[in-house]
């Protein structure tokens, strides 16, 4: 009898301590996943500190000075220049982001105006009396600049965001080969582009100086919004407007556009990084700008593109936008 009751006891035992056993594994075990990862990143974090490979790719991220077999323009003796990660991330980043609702502003303001307002008719009814207004040199040297211009602003925007939009719509094989037209097509007419620019610059620069003409033309809107008709000489505000632009930031598009098309100025990485954003921001800006201007020059105003094909304008034109520039011509006929 005793010693089935020891034999009991042993039993009861044997079972509790397993209770607890039991109990205590499943709260315990769980947790050394914690301390398995904890111990796995802490000896990670000490093979990557100590390994010598990740040490020297470290080394080299920081730009430090050292020997490379290399020549030419672009070598500074610096294996892997950090600076093109940093210039990557600012045209893929703010630039590719911001820059394309730039475009989208103006198109999407055009297009409401457009609605709204309409187009801007000559209020007189045309007697057929004609005005020359531009003379062939000039129409063919507009229209030399405005085709370059249209050609450079598609390639460039190819490959600012040809990833982006172009390769879901032509495939990686089909943006490869436009890419590879596209560069060359914009590298080889940037020169010609800015021989055009700076005849323009040297022709057109006297008639484009700022005077008090033009205040008034903006404080009235450049009757736009109205259907006033402000004063102007030859060239009213609107226009002496884009001429500035075309003056700086057409200027900066094609001082770093040449820059980046000749590297035979021993240019250093971080400059032609430095000139590549400047010269996508300026170029998106003047784009925007020509954008207005293009649609003002056509759809906008009635009797504007007549100038710049056959050279000569109506009368009514005349009088309706550029008042004392008729009055001047009508004197100069009467002498």
């Amino acid at each position: 009898m005793a010693k089935q009751q020891k034999t009991k006891g042993r039993h009861a035992k044997i079972i509790l301590w397993s209770v607890v056993t039991i109990m205590l594994g499943a709260t315990l075990l769980p947790l050394t996943g914690y301390i398995y990862v904890g111990v796995t990143s802490a000896s990670a974090q000490a093979t990557e500190e100590s390994n010598p490979r990740a040490n020297y790719w470290r080394a080299v991220r920081e730009g430090g000075a050292g020997y490379v077999a290399s020549q030419g323009p672009y070598t500074t003796n610096t294996l892997i220049q950090n600076g093109g990660q940093n210039w990557r991330q600012i045209r893929n980043g703010p630039v590719s982001t911001y820059t394309p609702w730039l475009l989208a502003a103006v198109i999407g303001a055009i297009l409401i105006f457009h609605l709204v307002r309409g187009r801007i008719k000559v209020t007189e009814p045309r007697s057929g009396r004609m005005v020359e207004r531009w003379g062939m040199g000039e129409r063919v040297l507009h229209w030399y600049t405005a085709i370059l211009f249209i050609i450079l602003a598609i390639t460039g925007l190819s490959m600012l965001f040809g990833r982006t939009v172009l390769i879901p719509l032509l495939g990686p094989e089909g943006f490869a080969a436009w890419a590879s037209v596209a560069r060359l097509a914009h590298n080889y007419l940037g020169p010609f582009f800015a021989v055009g620019i700076l005849i323009e610059i040297v022709w057109w620069i006297r008639h484009n100086i700022p005077n008090a003409t033009d205040m008034k033309w903006f404080a009235q809107g450049g009757g736009i919004l109205t259907n006033t008709h402000p004063p102007a000489g030859r060239m009213n505000g609107g226009e002496k407007l884009w001429f500035w632009i075309i003056c700086t930031f057409g200027v900066a598009v094609v001082v770093t556009g040449i820059i980046l098309d000749f590297p035979n100025f021993e240019q250093s990485r971080e400059t032609m990084q430095l000139v590549n954003i400047i010269h996508t921001v300026a170029a998106m800006v003047w784009i925007a700008v020509a954008i207005g201007h293009i649609w003002i020059g056509t759809l906008g105003s009635e009797g504007s593109l007549e100038g710049m094909t056959t050279g000569r304008v109506s009368e009514e034109w005349a009088r309706q936008h550029h008042d004392e520039w008729l009055e001047q011509v009508k004197s100069r006929e009467q002498s």
